[in-house]
């Protein structure tokens, strides 16, 4: 059994009693490794302590019930193994930034902390073969774009450090929100403009120094229509693109674990294994036309 295996055992553990108290004797007991080793190799894997993990996803399944329930606050809380509600508040503002009642009133989009999928980091796939990876399927391809695509939307600076999973750290999701906002300007501007189900989100133009990149949302339109004065136009040029594509059950785990866990093996392992560097720009291409398959593109520049 190769190390990481013995993490993910006990992974799915506490996914499935994050509602219990989860002792870390008892995860090391299930990994079959001493406490001592069994934390170090969590931190190692993981990138996070194993109670500091376990409270981002206890934090995760808090917000998820705070969207699709109406219980009180604290009782939420408390189903998750917080023993207040102050040492709950202090803990959420922490990751998020807002209290739990400026969230339930305004319900912003949030990042945040998946189950990791340990697996794929070790799991090399050739090109155009299809790779299983919990509930998502990968495959990566090189594609040639022959002719050059127009696109109009919304675009802010984003700050690195807050953006799972470029860095690994929790807030205000600013791309969530700024698709919230191009779908609720998109409904009121001519439908004509807008004549496809295509979406474009680019990361691109980003300031090491500042710790910060660009991000645009927006949908494709034809490259003779005028761009709305509350817009900007983004242009995804002509040329050589490496795409990955990816599947997942439903819409919602497409744009949130599925393009996480994509991002994470396609430029920390199939990337450096390929001994491929690409230039500074992401964009994530959204077919949105098949109610049938929930399905998106991220595609990369090769240097």
């Amino acid at each position: 059994m190769y190390a990481y295996e013995n993490i993910e055992m006990s992974l799915n553990y506490i996914e499935q009693h994050l509602s219990e108290k989860i002792e870390t004797e008892k995860l090391a007991e299930i990994a079959c490794l001493s406490t001592f080793y069994y934390q170090r190799l969590f931190k190692r894997l993981v990138k996070k302590s194993v109670q500091e993990y376990i409270k981002l996803r206890r934090l995760a399944m808090v917000i998820a019930e705070l969207n699709n329930s109406e219980e009180r606050i604290l009782d939420i809380a408390l189903k998750y193994g917080f023993s207040d509600h102050a040492n709950f508040t202090r803990a959420f503002k922490e990751v998020y930034h807002i209290t739990p009642d400026e969230y339930r009133k305004n319900v912003p989009m949030l990042n945040t902390f998946d189950k990791p999928e340990l697996s794929s980091r070790y799991i090399m796939i050739d090109e155009n073969v299809p790779l299983i990876v919990g509930n998502i399927i990968l495959e990566i391809q090189r594609k040639t774009l022959r002719t050059k695509e127009t696109y109009f939307g919304f675009e802010k600076t984003v700050n690195i450090a807050e953006q799972i999973p470029a860095g690994e750290s929790t807030g205000i999701d600013v791309p969530g929100q700024l698709w919230r906002e191009f779908h609720a300007k998109k409904l009121q501007t001519e439908n004509a403009i807008f004549n496809n189900d295509i979406e474009l989100g680019v990361s691109h133009l980003a300031s090491p120094d500042k710790g910060t990149f660009l991000y645009f949302a927006g949908g494709m339109v034809s490259s003779t229509d005028v761009c709305p004065k509350n817009m900007v136009q983004h242009t995804l040029p002509a040329g050589e693109y490496i795409v990955c594509k990816i599947e997942a059950e439903s819409f919602e785990e497409l744009v949130t674990t599925a393009l996480n866990q994509a991002n994470k093996y396609l430029f920390e392992t199939w990337l450096p294994n390929h001994n491929l560097v690409t230039k500074p720009f992401m964009a994530e291409k959204y077919y949105k036309g098949n109610a049938e398959i929930n399905y998106m593109e991220v595609w990369i520049i090769p240097v």
